[in-house]
């Protein structure tokens, strides 16, 4: 069975946050993601829809947690770490979680963002689903890189699918508020023992579902994720190991080797565009409600206000003005995941599900083929200052005014698709039928073309399990990401957002949106330092300032989240 951690390809050279965290969230079996949790200064439908819902509040609201006993993993969670499971499974002794059909075969719609073509309705996929959860979904799959345009849309209309997957890189603008006019408590059905009648759901930790809080109410049914998740610096363990590499263990270091290793003459550049990995060795927090931070001196700031925050821009611009960067990663053009593969970057950033992504995609062409991940340095070559990422960040909510057998139905379907690892349901999730979309092969599942085309990020987006890895094809991945998220987890700490689900005024929705694109031309050089500076003050000056004394004031009534 596959991990229910994001699993993509790894994108486009030089990705926006959105497209990025797009990228990271899809899989080819399941998916995670990671965001904040405050969630109603007001409180319930009827008052506020920005703020939070945290401490006390929160947990009055929260289902009542059982974890499950099904499979032990090899290599707990430990330092926030997702689970690991190194063995085989043994398919013909496969646990059951949904003893009995939640559903009742009342059809509902589903609304999910889709990476990738769709595959028809009524595939073999979507029709063994439906007949082992007792559901009949007509999917309403829609393309995820351009999934917020069209859930604004569906959000301002009067028409709004049954079930509907938000992910938390999608919640700006009117869309934050809409989530809470728009979706139901679930409070009546989960709260409490009354989650007991899904098990799987009850399984999934409070903290995840503290997430699911907007509104004074409980409305997202998570996806939990590991909060030891960062982006990993990859580089080719196999030709470090033939040229005789040591892999740099400061930033100082990293800039010399770059500079020995990188031959345009050879087509061989030491790295793609390392700003992901430059904000995790020097410390920057992450964008959105979770850069806010108060430090020891008691002072509450944003990320872009941290000295790290220039610091880090600025030895990102020194990768690219000593011509380490390679050319399309400047332009912004391509695939880094594909020049990684072929030898001409040795480094480059991507999610954690690349590091099994790439080890099975050339396995075949390459079998000399090696990916690492490279633990994350400090300034000075010392411990780093990593911030955990939230404990879920992708969604499936439920319309308001939606019948009690569609809200049933719906909970079945959530219910199916967060079984656990080790059970008939997250085999059925994640490889289909056999004999249809896979084989088995020395014990391990392979999908067929057929299950490559149908079973994918569908089912896996309306919840998922506590995180885990497993792979049994390449169960040594699965180990390596595990310790490396405990290695890094170790240097883990919370920011004063962690486990909120924060709402912002709508009047500050776009105050950070030029940021983005000033970080991409400033480290290519395209941009001043003095500029960033410059709009740093326009940021206090035009309403950061405001925002900041409004996360005070949430922060002081709800509490700190570390």
């Amino acid at each position: 069975m596959t991990p229910n951690a994001a699993s993509p390809s790894s994108g486009p050279s030089g990705p926006s946050r959105r497209s990025f965290l797009a990228s990271t969230a899809v899989a080819t079996a399941a998916v995670a993601g990671g965001m904040p949790l405050l969630a109603a200064c007001g409180g319930s439908d009827s008052g506020s829809r920005e703020g939070t819902t945290s401490g006390k509040a929160a947990d009055k609201l929260l289902p009542a947690y059982v974890a499950s006993t099904v499979a032990k993993p090899d290599l707990p969670s430990k330092n926030g770490s997702a689970a690991g499971f190194t063995g085989k499974v043994d398919l013909a002794a496969l646990a059951t979680s949904v003893p009995d059909k939640l559903g009742t075969g009342a059809p509902f719609k589903i609304m999910s963002p889709f990476w990738g073509s769709p595959p028809k309705a009524g595939c073999a996929y979507y029709t063994a689903l439906d007949a082992a959860a007792g559901t009949k979904v007509t999917w309403q799959n829609q393309d995820g890189n351009t999934y917020g345009q069209k859930l604004g849309a569906v959000l301002a209309s009067s028409s709004i699918p049954d079930m509907v997957v938000v992910p938390s890189w999608e919640l700006v603008g009117k869309i934050s508020n809409a989530v809470t006019a728009k979706f139901m408590d679930l409070g009546p059905y989960l709260a409490g023992d009354k989650v007991k009648k899904y098990p799987n759901l009850a399984a999934i930790p409070s903290d995840a579902w503290r997430m699911g809080i907007f509104g004074g109410a409980l409305r997202g049914i998570p996806m939990p994720s590991a909060t030891a998740s960062w982006i990993v610096p990859y580089y080719r363990k196999d030709i470090f190991d033939k040229k005789g590499y040591t892999v740099p263990g400061s930033p100082d270091e990293f800039l010399s080797w770059a500079k020995d290793v990188t031959s345009a003459k050879a087509k061989v550049w030491a790295c793609g565009d390392m700003n992901w990995t430059a904000w995790n060795i020097f410390g920057v927090r992450g964008s959105g409600p979770i850069g806010w931070n108060i430090g020891d001196d008691g002072k509450l700031t944003y990320r872009i206000e941290q000295p790290e925050y220039l610091e880090a821009l600025e030895w990102t611009r020194k990768l690219f003005d000593a011509g380490v960067v390679h050319p399309d990663d400047k332009a912004r053009s391509g695939d880094a995941g594909q020049r990684f593969t072929a030898g001409q970057i040795l480094v480059f950033n991507s999610d954690m599900s690349a590091w099994y992504g790439k080890t099975a995609e050339q396995a075949a062409s390459q079998p000399d083929f090696q990916i690492e991940g490279m633990d994350i340095f400090g300034v000075d070559g010392g411990d780093p200052a990593l911030y955990a990422a939230q404990p879920a960040g992708i969604w499936s909510m439920i319309r308001k005014g939606a019948s009690k057998t569609t809200i049933e139905n719906a909970l079945a379907a959530a219910d199916f698709a967060a079984a656990p690892y080790g059970t008939k349901e997250r085999m059925l999730v994640d490889y289909g039928v056999e004999g249809t979309h896979y084989t088995v092969k020395d014990g391990v599942p392979v999908k067929t073309d057929q299950g490559n085309s149908e079973v994918i990020n569908a089912w896996v987006m309306l919840a998922a399990p506590a995180a885990y890895y497993a792979h049994p094809d390449y169960p040594d991945v699965a180990r390596k990401q595990v310790e490396w998220q405990q290695r890094m987890g170790a240097f883990m700490k919370k920011t004063s957002t962690y486990g909120m689900n924060i709402v912002e005024p709508t009047r500050y929705a776009n105050l950070s949106s030029q940021f983005e694109q000033l970080e991409i031309d400033y480290v290519r050089g395209n941009r001043k330092l003095s500029d960033v500076q410059a709009a740093i003050s326009t940021w206090k000056s035009s309403g950061g300032d405001k925002l900041r004394d409004w996360y005070k004031r949430l922060i002081d009534k709800n509490g700190s989240g570390n």
